[in-house]
């Protein structure tokens, strides 16, 4: 009987032993011992997408998330040339962004980051429904991507948007320009394009700005265009570059003219897209890699903490990124208000970034 009871007491002492060895780990613990699986999924690839990818994977290194060591990711980027790309083409474009959805809801990856309108607007729904999160960037407005509104991004999705309010904008315009009181616009029938110059043409009239605007083709030269807006003086005084990708297509011909026209003329040219555009003498808006970086944070909540994108609010930047290029400065003869200059700091590449107002 004694022998008995020390075997049995033996065997439970082991079973305790094998328990202790099988206890769960904290989940914590797991996400150090699990390498995330991510899918990234464009359409075109355009520098700024790269930067926004680049300030993703910035925020996710800095989470303790990184490729070559707890991190695989997988890009595609769809081809579309949007120069070119008619009906049929964008038909077939939205379709290839599906087929994308569905080959990763096979593949079933942690988390999928979306770039762009797009590739968000059409994948959402075959992701959500196989309960894979997703994270988007560089999206104009959410509300164009099918998201619920500006701040909440609906069923399985969360990210960064790159919307501001076109009133900042704009007051800071009127701040460093106080002369101005008619802008031009050129834009072709890209989403963001019509939602920016719709959005500056609203807001500019609580300012005491007339904003006006020409619609052409991605084929189309801007120089009538411009010709017609500025109207030999009598028209426009600055002109204004809407978050279009028509302004990137053919070597930025469109931007290079728009320069060209505005020293010639004498007239400066701003932007609203955080995209170099040559001859601009001020940027203002999101940063792509700022925004991308917004997203980076979201998803490495996410991964590492297990939270439902419909949780977690859709991030923005607090202030738009205010760049001026002296040296167009210079070249137009124009004289800054102190109260600019006085927040200007130097940025590497030469520009001068203001600090905005509170």
């Amino acid at each position: 009987m004694k022998k008995i009871a020390t075997v049995f007491a033996f065997v439970l002492s082991a079973c305790w032993l094998s328990c202790q060895a099988m206890e769960a780990l904290s989940p914590s613990s797991m996400d150090e011992l699990h390498t995330f699986r991510i899918e990234v999924l464009q359409v075109t690839d355009i520098e700024p997408y790269q930067k926004s990818l680049d300030g993703f994977m910035k925020a996710l290194q800095d989470s303790g998330i990184a490729v070559g060591t707890n991190l695989i990711v997988h890009r595609v980027k769809i081809d579309f040339d949007v120069e070119k790309g008619g009906f049929w083409d964008r038909i077939g474009v939205l379709l290839r962004i599906r087929e994308e959805a569905q080959r990763i809801a096979m593949e079933r990856p942690d988390l999928v980051l979306t770039i762009g309108t797009p590739a968000t607007k059409y994948a959402r729904a075959i992701l959500d429904d196989a309960h894979i999160p997703v994270v988007f960037t560089a999206v104009a407005n959410p509300e164009d991507a099918n998201c619920t509104s500006l701040n909440d991004a609906g069923p399985g999705v969360t990210g960064a948007t790159l919307y501001t309010d076109m009133s900042d904008s704009l007051k800071i315009v009127k701040a460093i320009f106080p002369a101005v009181q008619k802008i031009g616009m050129v834009n072709t029938d890209d989403e963001n394009g019509v939602a920016n110059v719709a959005a500056a043409t609203a807001k500019a009239k609580e300012i005491g700005i007339t904003v006006s605007s020409r619609l052409v083709n991605k084929r189309d030269s801007i120089i009538p265009s411009l010709k017609q807006l500025f109207k030999d003086g009598n028209g426009v005084q600055m002109f204004a570059v809407p978050l279009d990708t028509y302004y990137g297509l053919r070597k930025y011909e469109p931007a290079v003219d728009l320069s060209d026209f505005g020293t010639e003329n004498k007239i400066p040219v701003i932007t609203f897209a955080m995209v170099r555009v040559p001859g601009a003498v001020l940027y203002v808006g999101a940063d792509f890699g700022v925004v991308g970086s917004l997203s980076g944070m979201q998803a490495a909540k996410i991964l590492k903490r297990h939270v439902k994108p419909d949780i977690l609010p859709i991030l923005r930047q607090a202030k738009p990124t205010v760049l001026i290029d002296p040296r167009r400065v210079a070249a137009l003869n124009i004289s800054l208000p102190s109260s600019v200059l006085e927040r200007k700091v130097q940025e590497k590449d030469g520009f001068w970034q203001i600090g905005v107002d509170n």
